[in-house]
């Protein structure tokens, strides 16, 4: 019984990773980066911040994704990865478009609040 949750919660933590690559590549795609979504995802440990004074900047805005988007689920820890991918972004100045799409394309919702397919927001 231990196994078969621990089974569960893996796979539950890998489906939330892949809805939350699958919404950064469809921005990244909106954006204009079909070819680059991902590779510029793709995060492994020999990747390195482009310029260390984008870090403070690239931090800023992964807050901000989080907190006034709906962009990570609510039970999400950031992740380092998205701090590689947003210094990606500011290199190619395409940071704040991003934010601002994020911000349009998943909204940030009051708690309990549902969505239904009405109220969708409209592709980009």
């Amino acid at each position: 019984q231990e196994w078969q949750k621990l089974n569960y919660d893996i796979y539950t933590l890998r489906q939330t990773r892949k809805e939350v690559r699958s919404r950064w590549k469809h921005i990244l795609e909106d954006l204009g980066f079909q070819k680059e979504a991902d590779s510029l995802l793709s995060v492994t440990k020999l990747s390195i911040i482009s310029d260390s004074q984008n870090m403070g900047k690239a931090r800023d805005i992964l807050l901000k994704l989080s907190e006034e988007t709906n962009i990570f689920p609510t039970s999400w820890e950031l992740s380092e990865r998205y701090l590689f991918v947003v210094d990606r972004l500011i290199a190619l100045d395409a940071a704040d478009e991003f934010f601002k799409m994020a911000s349009v394309v998943y909204p940030k919702r009051p708690i309990g609040e549902r969505v239904d397919d009405s109220q969708k927001a409209p592709q980009c």
